[in-house]
């Protein structure tokens, strides 16, 4: 897209996923074959896009983040995959195989459970991205890239980035009331910290593979989200 070739400016964008089920989708959409990727390496997929497969969790997607973000060589960092639905009130949770871009990514689940209820880092005292600007436990989504992929996708709202995945009711509801989220993963905030702490622009773009909420009652389509990861590939 133009948008994001004037972001870039001649530099790269560096493309953040956990798995190879995702690196692959991206890698269909941009007409290449599937690869076997090593966790934490560096790879060229495009002449402006470059790749790195993380393994699942926060410590993962940081780890790798800062050992292949090179501010000097790459001026965005999308972080991109599938994530769950969390419920929203008065409304259903976004469909599967949605589209969502995140306004902020939100550590939703560092902080102390306490018998009067959750407290995060920040209200602790604790904040863990004091520069963010926002709420100390967010990073926010460079303006320019949520406005030049903002079309691509069909909701711009939160994040939420966990450690503890909400497979019970009550969890859901807790984790979308506290963070605004609409959906929920495991890396977003985890690349943001990175990509805040080296000054290079940020967004987290997530497809809904399942819904949250009580296990047995959860819908999923991993193929359908993975192939709208291709699609939006396409477009980049």
């Amino acid at each position: 897209m133009l948008a994001l070739d004037v972001i870039l400016a001649g530099r790269r964008a560096l493309l953040v996923v956990a798995v190879d089920a995702e690196a692959n989708a991206l890698r269909r959409g941009f007409g290449l074959a599937e690869a076997s990727h090593a966790a934490w390496s560096c790879v060229e997929l495009t002449d402006r896009l470059d790749l790195v497969v993380t393994g699942v969790g926060k410590s993962n997607a940081a780890g790798a983040t800062a050992r292949t973000l090179a501010p000097i060589r790459h001026a965005a960092v999308l972080n991109v995959g599938i994530a769950g639905a969390l419920p929203r009130e008065g409304a259903e949770p976004l469909a599967l195989a949605s589209l969502v871009a995140a306004t902020q990514s939100t550590l939703a689940d560092e902080g102390m459970l306490a018998p009067t209820g959750f407290q995060s880092l920040a209200q602790m005292g604790f904040a863990p991205m004091p520069a963010s600007g926002a709420d100390g436990m967010s990073v926010a989504a460079h303006a320019p890239l949520l406005e030049a992929l903002g079309p691509l996708v069909n909701a711009t709202d939160p994040v939420a980035t966990v450690s503890t995945c909400s497979a019970n009711d009550a969890l859901a509801r807790d984790v979308a009331l506290r963070t605004g989220a609409l959906a929920e993963a495991m890396e977003g905030a985890a690349v943001g910290t990175v990509a805040l702490a080296l000054h290079v622009p940020f967004l987290e773009i997530r497809a809904i593979s399942n819904t949250t909420g009580d296990r047995d009652r959860q819908t999923w389509n991993i193929r359908a989200a993975l192939d709208a990861l291709a699609r939006l590939a396409a477009t980049l």
